[in-house]
């Protein structure tokens, strides 16, 4: 398991009230547990022996796996600042199915407003602005499953 998975998983652990966390890759497993109530954290990754080499599959996304497809290409970003999703999960545009989205293209938005929400095991978090601007595009659509560090919209 890759060193900086390990470190967002960290990050995630302090963010969040989990006292504990153990994510399963394969034949590879982490567990994070906190220590005291001061946010410390213990990483333990445990490897386990594989007898039979099983054959390689393709590492996939939960966004590919969700979807069958690969997300989209980043780089017909326009110029300004991007909001990525700090978590993976379900992102949402509206606050509810029947109410209108949080906010639309070409729409003026200060910093700590917010973008919309991304659902992350029955916990809907609130994606909010970093900077004021204009909301110049908005990078995914309501309801589709969202990556860690997707971007999501542009602010100019």
């Amino acid at each position: 398991m890759d060193l900086r998975k390990i470190k967002k998983l960290i990050d995630l652990l302090e963010e969040s009230n989990l006292a504990e966390i153990e994510i399963k890759e394969g034949e590879e497993s982490v567990r994070l547990a906190r220590v005291t109530s001061t946010s410390h954290v213990v990483a333990a990754p445990q490897v386990h022996a594989v007898q039979a080499a099983p054959q390689a599959m393709p590492m996939t996304s939960p966004v590919q796996a969700a979807t069958g497809a690969a997300p989209k290409a980043v780089s017909d970003l326009p110029d300004g600042d991007v909001v990525r999703s700090p978590m993976v999960g379900t992102f949402y545009a509206s606050p509810a199915p029947d109410k209108p989205p949080f906010v639309s293209v070409g729409q003026a938005v200060k910093a700590g407003e917010t973008l919309g929400i991304i659902e992350a095991m029955k916990m809907f978090n609130p994606i909010e602005a970093e900077v004021s601007g204009t909301v110049l595009k908005i990078m995914i659509e309501s309801g589709q499953p969202v990556e860690f560090d997707q971007p999501l919209f542009v602010i100019g």
